[in-house]
């Protein structure tokens, strides 16, 4: 049968070969598979049908994966919530996609929706029921909704075709085999982690532990505990590892590691690198390309402030402001075409014909390919600054920040000003024990950048806010910019 309707149907060919584990848990190939399939017998008897939505309202725990794995054996469309959200948030997601059923850690009886208490999950199959027939590859199998710092959340059609494309082309990228061990530390609600922690391992026949929260000390002893090859995360995790790494950590297990979800500068990657002994392959993607489009390979050429060149199978281009594709070397918008673009959002034809034209997907992001075909990212399209008329990309003065030996992150936002239109201003973390101000910083900045790209300000702060996925929340800096001192 074949792989890309649905992931588990060849798991139990796997017999005893380690799966999935968490901190309760440790399942098998076969054991995995047969939780998968009480459940989907159960999603069944509950109403859920072939294209009907389940929700997996749940922290990182092996009974998500499987919430997952049973709503794509019956049809259905996966939909994982944010955990934290409080119920109002998660309705507005749950509503939107008109889920079915409800997976969740707790009853919730204004959910408006019928829920099925995680700890009722069916763990035993049931001998009589025949699933349905698999999905087809053009099938939506998971929903997943933007973070929304720039409006109403968007839920993105991921199908079937694009999520094996994608667990299929990263282990590609990362020569993946079964001897293979994810550890998975971001939120399964974000599509980085089920496509490089969950759907790669396993299209491999290798296996994954999902940690619980995520902290740096926790980190470094589940590493020396379970002893996986690798892992995925976003710069921010990166900065606390290389700022908090004890002397005695044994990292002797891990291959590579992968950074993606947020641009990292080339001197925390470097940091990184160094301080933890293993290559991290810096990639690009957004979850409308099923999460990565770019990446630098495990063996070959890793060009350092560069996301790498496009995967396997997909065409990234840069895009003029008529559509025309620039020749290498000019910066423009980056357009993405391949199996990885998705279906669409839900629910939203104009905004899904305004993304994917031509078979293009257009990612709002600025950036140029060198002649080798390597992406360098110059900025979002809506983060430029008009400061009187002159163009401005915050990652340039954030890279120029990151270049001081005391910057931890920095973030650089536009605010409104009378005479100029926008002015640039600047936030920046330091690293722990470092000393530095914002008139050191300025300086710093006077001899690497022109006049008028040099911020007004430069702010040390404790830490930059973000979103739920972990990016830097520009959106909630612009307003604290544009607030009366």
């Amino acid at each position: 049968m074949s792989e890309i309707g649905y992931f588990a149907w060849n798991l139990t060919d796997r017999g005893q070969a380690p799966c999935v584990r968490d901190d309760a848990s440790e399942l098998d190939y076969a054991q995995f598979a047969a939780r998968t399939e009480a459940a989907a017998a159960q999603f069944a008897r509950l109403g859920v049908t072939r294209g009907s939505v389940v929700a997996a309202w749940l922290p990182n725990r092996v009974e998500l994966l499987i919430t997952l794995m049973a709503a794509w054996r019956l049809g259905a469309v996966a939909t994982p919530v944010n955990p934290q959200f409080l119920l109002p948030e998660a309705k507005r997601q749950i509503d939107d996609c008109d889920a079915v059923l409800v997976v969740a850690q707790e009853a919730q009886p204004d959910l408006g929706h019928p829920v099925l208490l995680v700890d009722d999950l069916t763990t035993e199959p049931d001998p009589a029921w025949r699933a349905p027939e698999q999905p087809s590859p053009d099938d939506t199998a998971l929903l997943i909704y933007t973070s929304g710092s720039t409006g109403v959340p968007k839920g993105v059609e991921l199908t079937h075709a694009n999520l094996h494309y994608m667990g299929s082309a990263i282990g590609q990228n990362c020569e993946l085999t079964a001897a293979d061990h994810a550890l998975l530390i971001l939120p399964l609600f974000h599509v980085n982690a089920i496509a490089i922690s969950f759907v790669a391992p396993v299209l491999a026949g290798g296996q994954l532990s999902i940690t619980g929260q995520f902290s740096v000390s926790r980190f470094f002893d589940d590493i020396a505990r379970l002893r996986p090859t690798y892992f995925s995360a976003v710069p921010t995790i990166y900065a606390l590892l290389v700022s908090k790494m004890p002397p005695s950590a044994d990292l002797s297990s891990l291959r590579f590691a992968i950074c993606g979800a947020a641009p990292i500068s080339r001197e925390l990657l470097a940091h990184a690198q160094d301080k933890l002994g293993i290559p991290i392959l810096e990639g690009y993607g957004l979850t409308e390309g099923t999460c990565a489009s770019a990446c630098n390979p495990l063996h070959g050429e890793r060009k350092p402030g560069t996301v790498g060149p496009a995967l396997p199978g997909q065409t990234i281009a840069i895009a003029g402001p008529d559509g025309t594709h620039l020749p290498a070397g000019t910066a423009g918008e980056v357009v993405i075409a391949g199996p990885s673009v998705m279906r669409g959002y839900l629910g939203l034809p104009d905004a899904t014909e305004s993304t994917i034209r031509d078979g293009w997907l257009h990612t709002g992001d600025v950036g140029k390919l060198d002649e080798d075909g390597y992406l360098t990212l110059v900025d979002r399209v809506k983060d430029m600054i008009i400061r009187g008329g002159e163009n401005i990309y915050p990652k340039e003065i954030e890279n120029a920040l990151a270049e001081h030996a005391a910057v931890l992150e920095a973030a650089v936002v536009g605010r409104p000003d009378d005479v100029y239109g926008e002015v640039p201003i600047a936030y920046v973390v330091a690293y722990p024990d470092a000393e530095v101000s914002g008139e050191e910083l300025l300086d710093h900045l006077s001899s690497r950048l022109t006049r008028v790209k040099l911020p007004v300000s430069v702010t040390v702060v404790e830490a930059l806010p973000r979103n739920p996925v972990g990016k830097i929340d520009k959106p909630t800096l612009r307003s604290q910019a544009r607030a009366p001192a």
